[in-house]
């Protein structure tokens, strides 16, 4: 316990700085999620560089919670952003703001240009996207630069923890055709940001990052690589004649026409290409599924052993059938533990004999009687199930319009 420490330990410590965060190269730091947000144009920096572009990046918005803060940490950090050409603006507002960022798109669309392209960022909480939604519209339709991208970063604050209204930003922004990204937690605020800018620049579109207030404000160790993210560029989609990104000239109705006949698609292409909806638990015998997205996959894993539901019963090895036994066990042997000693023993007497009882049940479906363990089509098994007519846990089958045990 009092050993001294080794020798290259102490030196590591001795050299340590609160200026890691934004310092080190790789290797892991500890940031809050607005931190995060300060690191990711430097990691994007970095990127580039590697690549051998000559970008810059410009960052823009109007603070408010939950990004009520992102301003503070930016002046802090302005040293360490102007070594890797990253410039802050903050805005008069969230709509100045916003055309300042769309006007960082047209660098490269007049001569004289010194950069190859310039990387931005906005930000603003729900209200802000909300009166911000003319020029974003006019902006995601005009499109972002080869070599620039847009990342929007909308604050959510779902409880009005420090707002004047509940608001969510995901309606709006896709009504104006943004594409919204929703990190669970701050190491995928860093992976999906790069995400972000890379998807933006493929597609042409303004890409959206959902910051909520769990999540924003929390902080976490994360791992700092440029090279984390590994970019796959789409191999399923046909990219049109002159490519996606803004130009000059280019009227309306160009511009509709190429964000609802392609850039659209070159998105979906790309979020399947980088798998960023992804299956975490599966089995080959699924009869439902669960999506979630950010904040609530965490809150979901998290209610699993709440409910007596762990992880190792819903591995890829167990069938549809097999999670509902366990699933029921487990919540009846949590009842049974909840109860006084004395009638604990009576209770899992009485829940073993129950899911006996359930187990040699079987349903009537006209003419058919199907067991536990039926291969009748499945196609309104989700449907049933939710309706309460025919429950996967006595195994009636899915066809059936009003089961009837026996």
């Amino acid at each position: 316990m009092n050993a001294p420490l080794p020798h290259a330990l102490r030196e590591a410590l001795a050299s340590a700085s609160l200026d890691d965060k934004y310092t080190l190269e790789k290797g892991r730091v500890y940031l809050s999620g607005t931190q995060a947000l300060v690191r990711l144009p430097m990691l994007q920096k970095a990127r580039d560089r590697a690549a051998g572009l000559n970008t810059a990046g410009f960052i823009s918005g109007y603070r408010g919670s939950p990004l009520g803060g992102v301003d503070q940490a930016l002046w802090k950090a302005k040293q360490h952003l102007a070594a890797s050409d990253v410039v802050f603006q903050p805005g008069v507002n969230e709509d100045l703001a916003a055309t300042a960022v769309w006007g960082s798109q047209q660098v490269n669309l007049f001569p004289g240009a010194t950069r190859d392209g310039v990387f931005s960022m906005w930000y603003g909480k729900g209200p802000g996207v909300d009166r911000s939604m003319d020029v974003l519209k006019h902006a995601n339709s005009a499109g972002s630069s080869r070599h620039g991208g847009v990342l929007l970063l909308a604050g959510d604050d779902h409880a009005a923890k420090s707002s004047t209204v509940a608001h969510q930003s995901e309606h709006v922004l896709l009504s104006a055709g943004i594409p919204v990204l929703y990190p669970s937690n701050v190491q995928e605020y860093l992976d999906y940001g790069l995400h972000g800018w890379a998807m933006s620049r493929y597609s042409g579109l303004w890409v959206s990052m959902k910051c909520v207030t769990d999540v924003v404000e929390s902080t976490a160790s994360v791992d700092i690589d440029p090279d984390r993210v590994q970019i796959v560029l789409p191999e399923d989609f046909a990219m049109p004649e002159g490519g996606l990104n803004i130009r000059w000239p280019d009227t309306p109705l160009q511009q509709e026409a190429r964000l609802l006949d392609h850039k659209w698609y070159a998105a979906l292409a790309y979020v399947r290409a980088n798998k960023l909806n992804r299956v975490v638990l599966d089995s080959p015998n699924a009869r439902f599924g669960i999506m979630t997205a950010g904040k609530a996959y965490l809150d979901v894993r998290q209610a699993w052993p709440t409910w007596g539901l762990m992880t190792t019963r819903v591995s890829a090895s167990a069938s549809a059938s097999t999670r509902s036994a366990a699933f029921g066990r487990s919540r009846r042997t949590a009842r049974a533990n909840s109860r006084p000693a004395s009638k604990r023993s009576w209770w899992l007497k009485r829940s073993a004999r129950s899911s006996n009882t359930r187990s040699r049940k079987s349903c009537t479906t006209g003419a058919k009687t199907c067991g536990p363990r039926s291969t009748a089509s499945s196609t309104s098994a989700a449907t049933m199930a939710a309706s309460g007519r025919c429950r996967a846990a006595t195994g009636c089958c899915p066809r059936t319009t009003s089961c009837r045990r026996r």
